[in-house]
């Protein structure tokens, strides 16, 4: 089935994406401070914080809480037999519990309660259990559980502290087991186990046993054989391997870890087994999906490819003999592919039914009769229907946030504009309603985590939502080194990180400006991870160009940042160094000493919020601690929220609340009404 192998998905195991968010109620004791991660003394009081939030006055017709408040509803799928369907609901606390509804009489009971921590994610396991994954506050250790759909006999199928767990292969043909990886055995590798849903019984399949040359993926049929795996080598290759047919394992490719060979899923509608559907580069610059004999090393034929476009993924139908549903990939909106009857039909009915809108197909029941299909668009949060594939039938289940009538959200339009050097960008504007009628607006320039294989995407996005409903317009910028454009277009940005993918963005910035859409001396820059990173490197960078920063867990240092990564990113240090930069190498770390901001202190001249999860396992407190003190050393007032239960981005609602309320508060200080002239000083 789907493995972690290939550059793309390397790129995933190291993103600094903004996934998740967290309050804390600060104690007064001295004794228990000293336990807190990084320095709590920086810290922004809570009344600071909420005197910041108070600043965002209006008649507003929707508040922060109509866009980042937990959905009544959520994440909803159906039993493998389609007799149950299983969702989140939010309680009166914010807590999102999972229950499960008994379709034909419309019982519903709670399979799984979530208490202090946060249920991660869930998924059926087979037509009696359940899986949830969990960590604690952020650290990103994640324990898998089973349950049964009436929250009995739960167990933890990864029991060990200090480990994360990740659900690797659901095997369709044995409903008693499940494969999972754990970095177990060493903290920087990650090895396949085997566990029975009931026992909790591991069987470890394989050894990865040589951590500078360690195994990043693994390829299991659905039958839940070791098929090949991947592994790193000298931190820059990737050799991959395959069975040799005698029980061992053979070098099928000796490749550079920017290639893309990633084994999709196995043509299980041939007889010969090592047939298998493959996302590659080799032979391109955009991603394409090809047949592969992966025994006798040959491509059988080229079967999806995009000329301007990376291709994603492929459908394929198990009860139907593994016949293609459809392709994906994602241009300016996602688009699917049709290939099967049953898709093309479900493709003209969404675009009969919902026009303008676009679908993933996100759970099926076993025999493929019933679709869980999500809709959405720039103005749609997100409903779910079921689609009936009999009766060709699409009916609508719930309404995620139906509080958010289309009528008063804002466009999401796609931009193509020219870099200072020619290459060819693309990105978002939402615009509110006061731009669409003339007015230069003010706008809030927001570039993406990441950066590498990490693209902005067409779609609801309340952030802008929110910033629109308040007046503001948003930029998302596609620069240099952000996936889904090619192999060419990914490297043009190695090594151009705080530079030419930064020029990129104050290219984008211009080009709005140009328009007329916006107001070019009323521009914020707001971002989380790399986002971050660069707001901090946007301000030191170009000092005058924006009118504040809000920097949400962010790098300030690259040289303290490379030194505190989590032990599993470890192997791929040279990888990562090979996209940013190399302290080793003379000239680049003079480089990274230029687009470290800290270094740079000197340069920042206006107001910036900083907002940071203490544990945080990717971008240590550390790197907000440095750039809070220095700044506060220089007399500047610089807001900083941190949440103690919270790691790489706020998943709590509590604390996502406080987070866009304060921010509001900020941006209607320093942009919306300009009360605070430079420099930040008081």
């Amino acid at each position: 089935m789907k493995t972690t192998l290939n550059f793309k998905l390397l790129y995933s195991t190291l993103l600094f994406f903004v996934a998740g968010f967290t309050t804390y109620a600060q104690e007064a004791s001295a004794e228990k401070e000293q336990k807190l991660p990084g320095k709590p003394e920086l810290v922004s009081s809570q009344d600071e914080l909420i005197s910041l939030a108070s600043l965002d006055e209006g008649d507003y017709r929707y508040t922060v809480e109509d866009y980042f408040a937990n959905p009544r509803a959520f994440t909803f799928r159906f039993s493998p037999d389609g007799k149950y369907l299983s969702y989140r609901e939010s309680d009166e606390n914010g807590k999102q519990h999972i229950y499960v509804k008994n379709i034909v009489t419309g019982e519903a009971k709670r399979a799984i309660e979530e208490k202090d921590e946060l249920v991660r994610g869930y998924g059926w396991l087979n037509n009696g259990r359940l899986y949830y994954s969990m960590d604690k506050g952020g650290d990103e250790n994640y324990h898998i559980y089973a349950v049964d759909l009436d929250g009995n006999n739960l167990k933890d199928l990864t029991p060990y502290d200090g480990v994360q767990g990740q659900f690797t292969e659901l095997l369709r043909e044995d409903k008693e087991h499940i494969i999972v990886s754990m970095n177990k055995n060493n903290p920087q590798v990650f090895e396949p186990y085997k566990v029975n849903l009931n026992t909790g019984e591991l069987t470890q399949l394989f050894s990865n046993d040589d951590p500078n040359n360690p195994i990043f993926g693994y390829n299991f049929d659905k039958e839940g054989n070791l098929k090949g795996y991947v592994r790193i080598r000298d931190g820059v290759e990737q050799d991959v391997y395959y069975e040799d047919g005698n029980g061992g394992y053979k070098l099928l490719k000796s490749l550079n870890w920017k290639d893309s060979f990633n084994i999709l899923d196995f043509n299980y509608a041939t007889e010969n087994p090592h047939d298998a559907y493959v996302l590659s580069n080799l032979e391109s610059d955009k991603t394409e999906i090809v047949l592969y004999d992966l025994m006798a090393d040959k491509l059988i034929e080229k079967v999806f490819t995009n000329d301007h476009y990376d291709v994603q993924n492929i459908g394929l139908s198990r009860s139907r003999n593994y016949s293609i549903d459809y392709f994906g990939y994602e241009g300016e909106k996602g688009i699917v592919v049709p290939v099967s009857e049953a898709y093309k039909k479900l493709d003209k009915k969404v675009a009969e039914q919902l026009p303008g809108k676009q679908y993933r197909v996100l759970d099926t029941t076993e025999d493929e009769n019933l679709l869980m299909v999500y809709i959405d668009s720039d103005k749609l949060y997100g409903v779910y229907y079921a689609y009936d594939v009999a009766k060709n039938e699409l009916k609508e289940l719930y309404n995620t946030m139906p509080q958010l009538k289309e009528a008063d959200m804002s466009e999401m339009r796609p931009i193509t504009f020219k870099s200072r050097d020619g290459i060819t960008l693309h990105g978002y504007i939402t615009l509110p309603k006061a731009a669409l009628a003339g007015q230069k607006v003010p706008v809030i320039v927001n570039p993406h985590g990441g950066p590498q294989g990490i693209r902005d995407s067409w779609g609801f996005n309340p952030e802008a939502q929110l910033f629109a409903s308040r007046g503001y317009a948003t930029l998302q910028v596609n620069f240099r080194i952000s996936g889904g454009y090619g192999r060419e277009f990914l490297e043009s940005g190695f090594k151009q990180i705080g530079r030419k993918a930064m020029d990129d963005v104050e290219d984008g910035l211009q080009y709005v400006i140009e328009q007329g859409w916006v107001d070019g001396n009323k521009a914020a820059i707001y971002g989380g991870s790399h986002g971050g990173y660069a707001v901090l490197r946007g301000l030191t960078k170009t000092p005058d160009l924006y009118a504040c920063g809000v920097d949400y867990v962010g790098v300030s240092n690259l040289f303290t940042f490379m030194k505190t990564i989590p032990p599993y990113w470890k192997p791929y240090l040279k990888i990562i160094k090979e996209i940013w930069y190399d302290e080793d190498n003379p000239e680049e770390k003079k480089v990274m000493e230029e687009v470290s901001p800290v270094y740079q202190i000197d340069k920042i001249k206006k107001p910036l919020f900083v907002v940071q999860g203490a544990n945080d396992p990717r971008v240590n407190i550390d790197e907000s601690d440095q750039i809070v003190s220095a700044l506060r050393g220089k007399g500047y007032d610089v807001p900083y929220m941190v949440k103690y239960d919270e790691g790489h981005g706020f998943g709590k609602e509590e604390n996502r609340l406080e987070l866009y309320k304060a921010m509001m508060g900020f941006y209607a200080k320093h942009l919306g009404k300009q009360e605070i002239p430079t420099p930040l000083k008081d």
